[in-house]
């Protein structure tokens, strides 16, 4: 049995909510339990987010996932995760329509996954909601300025907060998701100057992506960042490797090796007899 002294402990969204004008909070993305693995010891908070559908299905936008897809997902990354705080969005349709409806999909996900949050999208008009799930246990992470759920809405992938008018719209946003109860919002593609605007007049904590670099926090994409996504760059995104040239490269030399009969040899197969070693060594 696993004593807790040795246990490893989890990020908490206490934790996160008390790093506000702190420490930046770190936060990426992860889909997989072998990706997860390898996030979880940099980082405070994993997301699942519904950038899922993009990233690992290649759809053209978020709007098709699905809650049975975040839950498998989620899990995923729960068993790959010991002490980030691990939050899962929850996609188009599953909160928008009745708050009670929004509590059963809330709560099947954190049941399912085992997560610590979920974060949905929207302002004002999603704070009676976020109100309704906190107030019931549920804890909710914000996400204000570019919504990809309302991608069409909002007339493509567009930056938001530019303009008095634009500015004040996502600043309404951010005060009535926090002044509803959500530990945390999240900032996208939104004007530097709104987004920094926005961290001063909250009380809790912003997480940036494509915002500005006053955010408590940042998050992007993990495929983003190591280049394992390829379809597009967004300005807002660092490339700290290109994983996915080193992959191809990786590809096409074991595909040169299957076709040169280099691979496999005798020391990939099991009880190889002699006489075929000797033959495969001839030939070589």
């Amino acid at each position: 049995m696993v004593s807790s002294q040795t246990r490893t402990k989890r990020f908490t969204v206490p934790q996160v909510s008390a790093r506000k004008g702190g420490e930046p909070l770190v936060c990426l993305t992860a889909y997989t339990t072998p990706m997860a693995k390898l996030v979880d010891p940099a980082v405070d908070l994993i997301l699942v987010g519904d950038s899922v559908g993009m990233v690992l299905y290649g759809l053209p936008d978020t709007l098709a996932v699905t809650v049975d897809m975040m839950i498998a997902h989620g899990a995923a990354v729960m068993r790959g995760a010991t002490r980030a705080c691990v939050v899962v969005d929850m996609p188009f349709g599953s909160y928008q329509e009745l708050n009670a409806l929004a509590f059963r999909n809330a709560a099947r996900i954190m049941a399912k996954t085992g997560c610590a949050a979920v974060k949905l999208e929207g302002g004002v008009e999603m704070a009676e909601t976020i109100a309704f799930l906190t107030k019931r246990g549920i804890p909710v992470m914000g996400h204000v300025g570019l919504t990809p759920q309302s991608v069409h809405t909002l007339g493509g992938f567009r930056v938001q907060g530019r303009g008095d008018a634009g500015a004040e719209r996502v600043l309404a946003d951010a005060r009535a998701v926090a002044g509803a109860g959500a530990f945390s919002v999240v900032i996208e593609g939104t004007a530097e100057p709104t987004a920094r605007a926005i961290t001063k007049a909250i009380a809790v904590p912003t997480i940036g992506i494509g915002a500005s670099p006053d955010c408590d926090g940042q998050i992007l994409v993990t495929e983003d960042v190591v280049g394992l996504f390829a379809d597009f760059t967004p300005k807002f995104v660092r490339r700290y490797a290109e994983l996915g040239e080193d992959l191809s490269a990786a590809l096409k030399c074991y595909a040169a090796d299957v076709r040169a009969r280099r691979f496999s040899g005798p020391e990939h197969c099991f009880g190889m007899p002699t006489t075929i070693k000797a033959t495969r060594s001839t030939q070589t």
